[in-house]
């Protein structure tokens, strides 16, 4: 993977998502880009802020939005993606300031989706590794998107992750093997809290 983040701006990201909600659910202000980014961060970048709540040290998901492709700076993606995360996930109530202290923050930073290119559909799990790869899959007006470490969390393999991406799209499962449906793969530097408020380390997803 061409594009390398450092621990160090790592951890500048997932305390700017968590500093990012804790504003707009304070005052609903969105914090502006700090004036000591580093030039890195600034660069065109998709990334996707996941919420988690903790339970019994069990991590339950409780908000994941974010931006697919490099449409804008990294940081002011994440700023978004956090606010956005909290606040405007469909599947989830509101954030509340209240729960701060019970989530966990992860920031995902994406390559840029690669459309697969294979002979025929069935060729698809080959193409794919579960543990590196996250999948986009669009058939017409429908699109679904599942960060690589999701079929970790589930142990899928690459069969599953498929069907599972075409549920995620709003298809049937087994769309993925017609024809004229599209997956894109992508993959991403992943980062997180080990506890609420807690220390930042670089995700390692293992997988198969």
């Amino acid at each position: 993977m061409q594009f390398e983040l450092s621990l160090k701006e790592g951890k500048f990201l997932v305390e700017l998502a968590r500093k990012a909600v804790e504003e707009y659910l304070q005052n609903r202000k969105r914090i502006k880009i700090p004036e000591n980014t580093p030039e890195k961060l600034l660069q065109p970048c998709g990334v996707f802020v996941t919420i988690n709540s903790l339970r019994n040290g069990e991590k339950e998901l409780r908000g994941c939005i974010g931006y697919p492709y490099p449409e804008n700076p990294l940081v002011e993606a994440v700023i978004d993606s956090a606010i956005s995360s909290a606040t405007q996930d469909p599947r989830f109530y509101p954030l509340s300031l209240r729960e701060l202290d019970k989530v966990v923050f992860e920031v995902s930073v994406l390559t840029p989706p690669e459309l697969i290119r294979i002979e025929k559909p069935k060729d698809y799990p080959k193409k794919i590794k579960v543990g590196t790869d996250g999948l986009i899959v669009e058939r017409g007006p429908f699109k679904g998107l599942l960060l690589p470490q999701v079929p970790v969390e589930w142990e899928w393999d690459e069969e599953e992750f498929l069907c599972q991406c075409c549920i995620k799209a709003g298809l049937p499962p087994d769309n993925w093997l017609l024809e004229g449906t599209k997956v894109y793969k992508f993959q991403a530097i992943i980062f997180e809290e080990e506890k609420p408020r807690g220390e930042v380390r670089l995700k390692a997803l293992g997988g198969k």
